[in-house]
């Protein structure tokens, strides 16, 4: 006689999951959507759907306490040593991004949950500044990409109230006094979102660190996502994505840049994913 498996049906801001008998079982957070622990971080498990309502919670019922949004890939588990919060008073919601860690959250639990890139969430949540004429700043990418990044916000989302736009080097981003005048400019500017494009892992010590400066309710710690919409960088095709292959995708298309990432940090950090328990205390 076969083996009957006993599941639990698990709904989170209008995700269901079978949660399989003797799984790791979620654990509830404050922001809404439960937890599992990956590779050192507690990431949420929810849907597109669910992140931009926690989005525009944090927008709308700002408590002083900004919402930093984070992709959680292979490269964040490379750098999870120097992403370890110090004393700060940003909230994380840490989204999966990534096959291997979309796959062991789904062998953890039993269930699926479904991959949550910067990339693949940032015109949903245009979509809902638009609708309530938000006020966003871009942090981070270059000079030569902010017109046409303007040109397709204001073409795309007419409601968005952009804001600002500041693209500083290497040399101010490690200058203390030159982050927090960027971050008091921001203040003034009375952001509700700032697109924080800096890559891993500065663009997460820039928040944690100058996040309740900017005076922002929510901080979006999303990469590349500036270049993709400005068409600087062309997104892997949907059957790409779909099969774990976008990061050959991105090899392809910038092999000086991301060649280590991908050959020489991945694995490692693959490994530890693979390790990786569900319980913060194993």
């Amino acid at each position: 006689m076969a083996m009957r498996v006993m599941t639990t049906p698990v709904r989170v801001r209008g995700v269901r999951s079978e949660l399989s008998a003797g799984k790791v079982v979620p654990r509830p957070s404050p922001l809404g959507p439960p937890t599992i622990h990956i590779a050192g971080t507690d990431v949420h498990l929810t849907d597109t759907p669910g992140a931009c309502d926690v989005i525009a919670d944090a927008v709308h019922r700002h408590s002083g306490s900004p919402l930093a949004v984070v992709s959680v890939n292979l490269d964040h588990v490379h750098h999870s040593a120097s992403l370890e919060h110090g004393p700060t008073t940003v909230r994380h919601l840490n989204l999966i991004d990534g096959a291997p860690i979309a796959r062991q959250a789904e062998r953890l639990t039993g269930g699926h949950w479904p991959r949550l890139a910067g990339s693949d969430l940032i015109e949903d949540i245009l979509n809902r500044a638009h609708t309530e004429r938000w006020r966003v700043a871009v942090l981070g990418g270059a000079d030569e990409v902010r017109e046409s990044l303007h040109r397709r916000v204001e073409a795309e989302w007419p409601g968005v109230r952009l804001i600002g736009h500041w693209t500083p080097g290497r040399t101010e981003l490690s200058s203390a006094e030159s982050s927090a005048e960027i971050a008091m400019q921001i203040r003034r500017a009375d952001a509700d979102v700032v697109i924080v494009c800096l890559g891993k892992p500065r663009q997460e010590q820039w928040i944690d660190t100058y996040g309740e400066a900017t005076g922002a309710r929510v901080l979006l710690a999303f990469g590349a996502v500036v270049d993709f919409l400005a068409g600087r960088v062309s997104r892997a095709p949907r059957w790409v994505s779909d099969s774990g292959l976008e990061w050959m995708w991105r090899l392809m298309l910038e092999p000086k840049r991301l060649a280590k990432r991908y050959l020489v940090e991945g694995p490692p950090a693959y490994l530890a994913v693979r390790r990786s328990s569900g319980r913060q205390d194993a």
